[in-house]
């Protein structure tokens, strides 16, 4: 009985919508346009947040690193201007400040677009060489292709061994082949080739990476002849501690320990993984909200046209609904009818809406492909096509409100006699 009712009702609609189609469209347009718009704002706004998190994804989420920079200020008798420059002998002091792990001192030579001569057999590259210590591999996250990282060993022997990133790879092989095991010469330092890394990130970071070699710290020192003096520190922050207040603790003591000013700002540089993860979290979450402001904004404004069209579309039918009224049916059966038309109009356009903006994700998801590294593919997560269809259901009840107590209010008596 109730899907015989359901069915006639149904129907009944058809007839009402298709008496005037062309008004029937465009009013459901209006949905349409909307839940479109929402579902491509939302879908682009998870592309940009999957190349924002891959831009800083390379580093542990509680990781640290702090380099030194150019005193701004006066201290101790010394004058501003001078570069501060750090020491081994600073990692004891650095060890025991509470919530410091994996303590990794680096050195560097060299930097993007002008680092030093390496040579492979016919073919030369200029690269950045940095020295690093075994706990650097808790410190950022790498892919590995082929061998191994650093290793206790190599720094204990001094031993002449390289990590080369892909971009290295490709210019010393342009041919390909297995590096594992091969020499390169840096500056004409035959060192041995023990491992191949790219970055996941695919964006310019990660490029100016994967064009660093990675030697052993010690050797890096004894080699170059770099003394004890490193360029900067990484260490991951051990949980239960805030990585704010252990990153203000080793700034603190390096610059007691480097006669730096406690108030100079830009003597100490840093990066705070979380917290710039923090930072891209509140803005995409911040992101979201506005989208999904924006298309409640858009959804009602469809709505309100749906409501229009019922306002008059109960005017053309007011000696239908007397009658109705006449024979029986009570305002809640007059209340239903007229919100089920609304909930039809808005869920047809909405669905309609929802295939076309996942089409169109779907298209550019394969036009920007997953290797794009300024921006991610577009998608809908599931909480969001639930998100949709709770606002289509929303914007349905809002669109058949007004007509349904118009349409509640007219007298079967005046109805007819008007008729």
């Amino acid at each position: 009985m109730f899907v015989r009712q359901l069915g006639d009702t149904l129907m009944e609609i058809a007839d009402a919508l298709s008496a005037t189609p062309g008004r029937s469209l465009l009013t459901m347009a209006g949905v349409f346009w909307g839940t479109l718009i929402l579902l491509l704002m939302l879908g682009f706004a998870e592309a940009l947040e999957q190349a924002a998190y891959r831009t800083i994804g390379q580093s542990v989420t509680n990781s640290v690193f702090v380099w030194g920079g150019r005193t701004r200020l006066g201290y101790a008798g010394l004058r501003p201007g001078r570069w501060v420059r750090y020491d081994l002998d600073d990692v004891p002091a650095l060890e025991r400040i509470p919530g410091v792990r994996h303590l990794s001192p680096r050195a560097h030579l060299g930097g993007y677009g002008h680092g030093l001569r390496v040579s492979h057999g016919t073919e030369s590259g200029a690269f950045a060489i940095t020295g690093e210590a075994p706990n650097f591999r808790h410190v950022q996250t790498v892919e590995w292709d082929a061998g191994r990282f650093l290793n206790q060993l190599d720094m204990a022997q001094k031993r002449k061994v390289a990590v080369i990133g892909r971009q290295v790879y490709r210019q010393l092989w342009p041919n390909g082949g297995n590096p594992i095991g091969q020499t390169i010469a840096i500056l004409g330092i035959p060192f041995k080739v023990v491992g191949l890394f790219h970055i996941g990130s695919g964006d310019d970071e990660g490029d100016r990476e994967e064009r660093n070699i990675r030697v052993p710290l010690s050797t890096y020192l004894a080699t170059f002849r770099q003394g004890n003096v490193v360029s900067a520190w990484a260490f991951v922050v051990e949980d239960g501690f805030t990585s704010e207040t252990v990153e203000d603790d080793v700034k603190r003591v390096l610059a007691a320990r480097h006669d730096v000013h406690p108030d100079d700002t830009v003597a100490l540089g840093s990066f705070n993984a979380e917290r710039e993860f923090g930072r891209v979290r509140d803005l995409f979450t911040g992101m979201r909200g506005l989208t999904w402001l924006v298309g409640l904004a858009t959804l009602l404004s469809g709505a309100i046209g749906v409501s229009n069209v019922l306002l008059i579309m109960v005017r053309e039918r007011t000696a239908e609904i007397g009658l109705r009224r006449a024979i029986g049916a009570t305002p809640q059966m007059i209340v239903a009818m007229i919100g089920l038309e609304a909930m039809v109009m808005t869920g047809l356009a909405g669905m309609a809406g929802i295939v076309a903006g996942t089409g169109v994700l779907e298209v550019a998801a394969f036009i920007i492909g997953p290797d794009n590294s300024a921006m991610g593919q577009p998608y809908v997560h599931w909480s969001a096509a639930v998100g949709t269809a709770l606002l289509l259901g929303f914007a349905g009840l809002v669109a058949g409100y007004l007509p349904a107590q118009r349409a509640v209010a007219i007298e079967p008596a005046g109805a007819l006699r008007s008729e």
